[in-house]
């Protein structure tokens, strides 16, 4: 494991674009490793006291209360505590809203984030309930908030609701345990219940007033800014005030997350959010939910969005696959709802034309499922099986060729299933993968009932998509022999290393690093200034191919691309994944900080992410981050800056005339000061590059690094506005 700096990441093009789906984070030197599990139920000091005196008895045994486990494990129960937890406590709130939603009882919500660096959300559904409950003894608001595993969702039928995302032990209660205040506001019956907590403990019970009157609600605005948009009047605003109600009944909840706990910072990020938030209108149409950034940015302007989707699915499908042409016009997509057993079933999915792989994304009751589950692998299966058996009673697939492989079919193939199971069994603690096997057997059934109907209407569309799989599974023989190709030459050479590798001495993976430079000058001075025994040098000429446009064939015949292949220990065939194959056990990419470098990096990720995603999903991939500046002083002041806020400290703290050298290339800098600044473990920044969203960095490769010239110029144009000329590196 390795622990996160205190210091929030830097997102190099962090917002709308492969930054955003992609993220690279900055991170220490590997931590302790972690304790076993089971002795958690030990505290320290009794443990302490146990080894001291050699005795393990019932006194040592300390039983954690409330929400004291929460506290003391709070990765059991948000997953981690970097910046994914943090964002989680948010996402459990919000999800609590869209089942009032899904229950039928709530049609609007907002997000407030606060200059405090606190985060409330509001929503106008029927409001938690404040009477005493019978078990607890407690109001039925204190024991949602400081009593785990309550709430109105675990009653079955006679709960208070059908199907909810809000489950699995995760929920507001294990937001007030890791928030330093969190202050629940409900509205029911004309008055407001306030109860405030600390640390998840109550604080002065329950407080009832009248509530104030109820205001209009805030005209809907895609994007509004303090000073208006375009030239128009600044909105007021009281338009987006956390105090004022604009519906009779509902519950606000506002927590300031606990810094003891987030370690790694507390800032929410806008992107994130709105990102959570988007996908969760797409899968309530009709819910409206705007996020409302009210920390002034350095123009004092404040941020605020809305995000309502009436078209659902379909809507969404349609913006996934914006500038790619439908396989078959008539057809542009298949959609599928109904209900089976009890589970409701939402399925949308369409082929492609300019894309090459498949993109299936899962949802079950609203929580995005990023490992998969069987709601997905019912749509995966169902689509499978269908093509193959209208493709042979249409006579388009010969009985002795046999069945087409599924990759092959699916190829193209952009599909988003949305599934509400009343008993929902999730996989692991955040929710990741679907259990319930149940939950295939609904989407197969709804979905192959849609296809069969669509096949024999439009047979056109049913040739359409045998052409693109049998193209597949021809491109696929010709890399196959491609590959072979390369096989049998590397059997036959001498050594399959790249004549320009300079290789590292030692073998151990636990301790060795690939770093791939641009050019003979970088990789002059890496060479002469790495550790020889640990760090090899691979140098790149020029930029190598974009395979987002090439065809598998050409990555093999490519000479540039082979040597990486053969220096990192990937194997001929980029799906065949084996950790203990690789050479090194990190792979740094070492590029200039210029726009040629980015670009470097980013064609570089491309292949990574393309060829072999699973060296990304584990952990080998890493940014270096040289830096910008060296800033000199007469002889005794020297110090080395990363980005322009660490110069501008710098300028601001030190009077008299400074030296600034901007290092526009890694070639520039000495050997020495290459080692000491960008290679050197112990005093080095590295980011470490992680796929969170693995459908939205698929969809961000395409878009960017594809044929997509349109599509691209579009994405270039709708973001220019939030582009500030003074960030730009002239």
């Amino acid at each position: 494991p390795r622990a996160v700096l205190a210091r929030p990441s830097a997102v190099a093009g962090a917002g709308s674009g492969i930054g955003a789906a992609l993220s690279w984070g900055w991170w220490a030197a590997p931590a302790l490793p972690r304790r076993p599990r089971w002795l958690a139920a030990i505290s320290e000091p009794a443990a302490e006291a146990a080894a001291s005196q050699g005795g393990y008895g019932a006194e040592q045994i300390t039983v954690l209360e409330g929400l004291e486990p929460v506290r003391k494990r709070p990765g059991m129960y948000i997953g981690s505590t970097s910046a994914k937890g943090l964002h989680h406590l948010v996402f459990e709130v919000v999800d609590n809203a869209v089942d009032e939603a899904l229950a039928g009882h709530c049609t609007s919500v907002d997000v407030f984030l606060h200059e405090d660096g606190s985060c409330s959300v509001r929503d106008n559904g029927r409001g938690i309930p404040t009477e005493v409950h019978s078990k607890t003894g407690k109001s039925a608001l204190e024991t949602v908030l400081t009593v785990l595993h309550a709430g109105g969702k675990f009653g079955g039928d006679a709960s208070g609701y059908k199907v909810s995302g809000g489950l699995h032990g995760v929920g507001v209660s294990v937001v007030n345990a890791l928030s330093t205040m969190t202050l629940a506001t409900v509205r029911r019956e004309g008055r407001l219940h306030k109860l405030s907590c600390e640390r998840g403990i109550v604080q002065g019970g329950l407080v009832v007033e009248e509530a104030p009157a109820v205001v209009a609600p805030p005209p809907a605005r895609e994007e509004t800014e303090g000073e208006g948009a375009a030239g128009e009047a600044a909105p007021s605003q009281l338009a987006f005030d956390a105090t004022k109600w604009t519906s009779e009944t509902g519950t606000d909840v506002r927590f300031l997350p606990d810094p003891t706990i987030f370690k790694s910072g507390t800032d929410f990020e806008w992107d994130r959010l709105a990102t959570r938030i988007d996908e969760l209108a797409y899968l309530n149409a009709g819910l409206r939910i705007a996020l409302h950034d009210m920390r002034p940015d350095k123009k004092g302007r404040t941020r605020h969005e809305t995000f309502k989707h009436d078209g659902g699915l379909e809507e969404w499908l349609q913006s996934m696959c914006k500038g790619k042409d439908s396989i078959y016009e008539k057809v542009p997509m298949v959609t599928a709802r109904g209900t089976v057993e009890g589970i409701e079933v939402e399925v949308a999915l369409r082929w492609s034309k300019e894309q090459y792989s498949d993109i299936c994304i899962g949802f079950a009751n609203g929580i995005r499922t990023g490992d998969g589950g069987t709601h997905l692998d019912g749509v995966k299966g169902a689509v499978t099986r269908l093509v193959n058996s209208a493709g042979k009673k249409a006579n388009k697939i010969k009985k002795d060729e046999g069945s087409i492989a599924r990759d092959f079919i699916l190829e193209g193939l952009t599909a988003i299933v949305s599934v509400k199971v009343p008993e929902p069994e999730f996989e692991g603690q955040t929710k990741n993968r679907l259990g319930n096997r149940e939950a295939r057997v609904a989407v197969d059934t709804v979905l192959a009932e849609e296809l069969l109907k669509t096949f024999d209407f439009h047979p056109k569309f049913l040739d359409a998509i045998l052409a693109k799989a049998q193209a597949a599974q021809a491109a696929a023989a010709a890399a196959k022999a491609a590959r072979e190709m390369v096989r049998r030459k590397s059997l036959l050479t001498s050594t399959v290393l790249p004549g320009k590798l300079a290789d590292c001495s030692s073998r151990n993976t636990d301790e060795t690093e690939l770093f791939i430079v641009e050019g003979d000058s970088a990789a002059g001075s890496a060479k002469q200034g790495r550790d020889r025994r640990t760090q090899a040098v691979l140098p790149l000429r020029g930029k190598i191919l974009n395979i987002e446009k090439a065809d598998a064939k050409r990555i093999y015949q490519n000479e540039e691309l082979q040597a990486m292949i053969s220096a990192v220990g990937l194997g001929v065939r980029g799906q065949d994944f084996d950790k203990d194959k690789l050479r090194y056990g990190r792979i740094v990419l070492m590029t200039d900080a210029d726009v040629d470098g980015a670009h470097i990096r980013i064609l570089l990720l491309t292949f990574f992410f393309r060829y072999q995603r699973q060296l990304i999903e584990n952990g080998f991939v890493w940014i270096a981050c040289p830096p910008l500046y060296r800033v000199t002083q007469g002889a005794r002041f020297s110090q080395y800056l990363f980005d322009d806020a660490e110069l501008e400290q710098v300028k601001a703290e030190r009077a008299g005339n400074l030296n600034v050298q901007r290092f526009k290339g890694l070639g520039e800098m000495m050997p020495k000061q290459l080692w000491d600044t960008t290679m050197n473990p112990d005093t080095r920044a590295m980011k470490l590059v992680t796929v969170e969203d693995a459908a939205a960095a698929d969809s961000m490769f395409t878009l960017l690094m594809g044929d997509d010239v349109a599509g691209r110029r579009n994405f270039i144009s709708d973001r220019a506005d939030a582009l500030d000329r003074e960030d730009l590196d002239f």
